[in-house]
């Protein structure tokens, strides 16, 4: 297994995609990737259509995958507020590659059984480690998706992130192998000699205490414990710092622990979604996800320290349960639109942390409209978060 990654952040997109290309071709002695994941910044969209075109000239992988980015991450470095082209390639040596491109009205409905997904995947789920996903956030229900794919394939890693670039319909790109695609989702299943290993930084830090959920309808919360959410709320900031109010008036959210019969309540077990509004009449609270009674959930804060201090934690953990020498041989990067120089007012936080703390191995990726990651046993659509993608030899891997 052998693993490159490059950047150019050329304004001439021909230039980037040589500059980019001739990077990976050296590092991987001359020979042609097994496989080239892309993604190109929205500065180029006039090149999309024929980027695969220039990129098979250029690279000549044998499956090529990809889509459009607000910004880009490749050679250690983040591309962003200007044009970019990241690419990551490799030459994977007993790996089997399943590229695919689904639309919305190809997707099973909910009811269907795993042999459905399976079928159209075309992979068996005792020989799929992992699933890469690159959904348009505007033509697909990313939800639907990875539902059914953790259905069908339930020991299979996903990861991944959505589209961006655009700002509607029609207006992001996916690339798979010759073509350029405006809507769907383009992904690999793997098969064969590999593990992926994911780290999910969501950026964010506890505040107050884990408390059960006593009555909520749909996403509305209204009762915590004794209390509605907003005296709950209001006890906090009452207690609060004056930081810790402005952070609380600004960068609320809320942590959801997704199972219910999970007895960790450690900081990473919790799904982070946006507080989306309160009703001061009657104290209830409006939240970005399905809530039910029983769950027991936590508010949560975001900026630059919690971020930094929740990315630190995550990969400490991860160092942690390596057997020695056990680095991985590639990362892919998917960090969400509000981080990056938006968050850190610096560029290359994350790649740099990653670098300094686990190793300095090819890392490529792009700042996306949502990340594609594990919580538990499930598979989420994270915001706000760092989700790596570790690549590795099986034989290597404590898997």
């Amino acid at each position: 297994m052998q693993w490159s990654s490059a950047v150019s952040d050329s304004p001439s997109f021909t230039e980037a995609v040589t500059q980019a290309s001739e990077q990976i071709l050296a590092s991987l002695d001359g020979k042609r990737p097994d496989l080239a994941v892309v993604f190109i910044s929205s500065h180029h969209s006039p090149s999309y259509v024929t980027a695969p075109e220039l990129l098979a000239e250029s690279l000549g992988a044998k499956v090529l995958i990809g889509c459009s980015a607000a910004g880009v991450i490749g050679g250690g470095q983040e591309v962003e507020r200007r044009p970019g082209i990241a690419i990551s390639a490799a030459i994977l040596p007993g790996v089997g590659i399943s590229p695919f491109h689904l639309n919305q009205d190809e997707l099973p409905s909910p009811d269907a059984g795993p042999q459905e997904w399976q079928t159209l995947l075309g992979v068996h789920p005792d020989d799929c480690p992992a699933i890469m996903l690159l959904p348009d956030p505007f033509t697909l229900r990313s939800d639907h998706l990875l539902a059914g794919l953790d259905f069908a394939y339930p020991a299979a890693v996903k990861i991944g992130g959505l589209a961006s670039g655009g700002g509607q319909p029609g207006t992001n790109a996916l690339f798979i192998n010759d073509k350029s695609v405006r809507s769907g989702a383009v992904g690999i299943a793997f098969s064969g000699d590999l593990a992926v290993e994911t780290v999910v930084a969501q950026g964010c830090r506890p505040i107050g205490k884990p408390l059960v959920v006593t009555k909520s309808e749909v996403n509305v919360i209204s009762k915590l414990g004794d209390q509605t959410p907003l005296e709950v709320l209001n006890e906090l900031f009452e207690a609060a710092e004056t930081r810790e109010k402005r952070l609380i008036r600004r960068s609320l959210q809320i942590g959801i622990i997704m199972d219910r019969l999970a007895q960790d309540r450690s900081e990473g077990e919790f799904l982070i979604r946006n507080v989306l509004g309160a009703d001061e009449e009657d104290g209830t609270l409006a939240v970005g996800e399905l809530v039910q009674e029983g769950q027991v959930v936590q508010f949560f804060v975001r900026d630059a320290q919690a971020a930094d201090e929740d990315l630190r934690l995550m990969l400490e953990e991860y160092i942690d349960n390596l057997d020695e020498g056990d680095i991985p041989a590639s990362a892919l990067l998917f960090s969400c639109l509000g981080r990056g120089q938006y968050l850190y007012g610096s560029p290359d936080h994350d790649t740099t942390i990653f670098t300094e703390m686990v190793a300095d191995i090819p890392i490529a990726g792009f700042f996306s409209n949502g990340e594609i990651g594990p919580l538990g046993d499930q598979t989420f659509l994270h915001g706000y978060s760092a989700s790596f993608a570790l690549f590795k030899q099986p034989s290597k891997s404590n898997l």
